[in-house]
């Protein structure tokens, strides 16, 4: 299969290109984008001589094209926003690994849709901000949709065979989808104020970028994927549970109308669904290990205490009250929040209160184009910005 990778120096990215170097007469990595990490995107070129790359920014794009004149390297080098969109929709690729995180990632897994690839779709906000749009563009296109989300990759892998998504499952109760609770799980409450970003990034079970790892310690990762399981399995979030689950062992379950329950398991690695996805509807080795069970002593489950994640009743409640554009704008304001967070500006606590304030403020008409959508999204982040500015006055 001839990839593509959107957001190749991602965690994404760098497990994408583990699981080809296991399988390269299977796959191989033709296009390729990134943000500005030049050294890393010059590390794939030399590995696995794609055709065509581009680079979001256009001064590392400029670095990475002498950087591979000096090694006569033949790869053409795109930038900017449409370098990414000629990259996405490039002929020469049948699979596009969608790993771009953030409301970055939108127009061009769009675009990528658009073409009738096969995604593998790691940008849960393409589903949060467009999920109308982007799930009727997949079915006009023919496209072949698979989440690679460990979660929402359990829980097709839980499906039936001939399960494809944006179908309504026959016979479904609820699915369970499971949350490690991140690094802050179990320390006291009245310590939440005072957490630094570099213990929110430091994830017990999972090594991911900043801002996702952000996202796990609030627990807005968790609502977020709530918003992008409705999408992808047509199915309302009252029939989405949450379950604390530590071990990080269980990725989700499906609860059938007859009480079976399906379980995903495997270790913590975004190289299984990747792998699953790749392969699919087969399977192939994607270098990780087996479960000692000799050595797992427990697996356990737990309510989600909402004083500690306010982040997940901030979710349900956008969607039962703001629809597809309180979506937007829950996602907008919580990117730029964790943003202020990284950066030092607000504390970890008041990421939530940020954008809890945003949602209630903004009240936008349903958006019926990407247009409306990329200036919801816009319009939201001025917002966030007017609310710490005056948090920190």
């Amino acid at each position: 299969m001839k990839l593509c990778i959107l957001g190749a120096t991602g965690s994404i990215g760098h497990s994408t290109r583990k699981v080809v170097e296991q399988q390269p007469q299977l796959h191989s990595i033709v296009a390729a984008t990134a943000n500005r990490n030049v050294a890393d995107m010059l590390d794939l070129c030399v590995k696995h001589s794609p055709r065509l790359v581009a680079m979001a920014d256009k001064i590392a794009a400029g670095q990475l094209r002498a950087e591979l004149k000096e090694r006569s390297l033949p790869i053409d080098v795109l930038s900017g926003e449409a370098g990414l969109l000629e990259v996405a929709r490039y002929d020469q690729t049948n699979c596009v690994i969608a790993g771009i995180v953030g409301a970055s990632g939108l127009l061009p897994t769009l675009a990528a849709a658009a073409c009738g690839k096969k995604i593998l779709l790691a940008n849960k906000e393409a589903l949060v901000m467009a999920g109308a749009l982007f799930m009727q563009t997949v079915q006009k296109s023919g496209a072949i949709l698979i989440p690679m989300d460990s979660e929402h990759n359990a829980i097709f892998q839980c499906l039936p065979d001939d399960y494809h998504c944006g179908q309504k499952p026959s016979g479904l109760r609820r699915i369970l989808l499971t949350a490690s609770g991140g690094p802050f799980r179990s320390i006291p409450l009245e310590a939440l104020a005072h957490v630094t970003p570099d213990q929110a990034c430091n994830h017990p079970n999972w090594r991911m970028g900043r801002k996702i790892s952000v996202d796990s310690a609030t627990m807005m990762n968790k609502g977020l994927e709530i918003i992008e399981a409705c999408w992808l399995f047509a199915i309302d979030h009252s029939k989405i549970e949450v379950v604390m689950h530590p071990e990080s062992i269980i990725h989700s379950m499906v609860e059938y109308l007859d009480g079976s329950i399906m379980a995903q398991l495997g270790l913590p690695d975004m190289r299984t669904p990747i792998a699953q996805g790749l392969a699919w509807p087969e399977r192939m080795e994607s270098g990780v290990g087996s479960i000692d069970w000799t050595q797992l002593r427990n697996l356990s489950f737990d309510i989600v205490e909402p004083e500690r994640f306010p982040c997940l009743t901030l979710v349900r409640r956008t969607l039962t009250e703001g629809g597809g554009a309180g979506c937007v704008v829950l996602n907008a304001a919580n990117e730029a929040a964790v943003a202020a967070f990284l950066a030092g500006e607000i504390i970890f606590t008041g990421i939530v209160e940020v954008v809890e304030r945003t949602v209630d403020q903004l009240h936008f008409a349903a958006p019926d184009s990407i247009e409306s959508i990329m200036e919801m999204d816009a319009q939201t982040r001025v917002t966030v910005r007017q609310h710490i500015n005056r948090m920190s006055q």
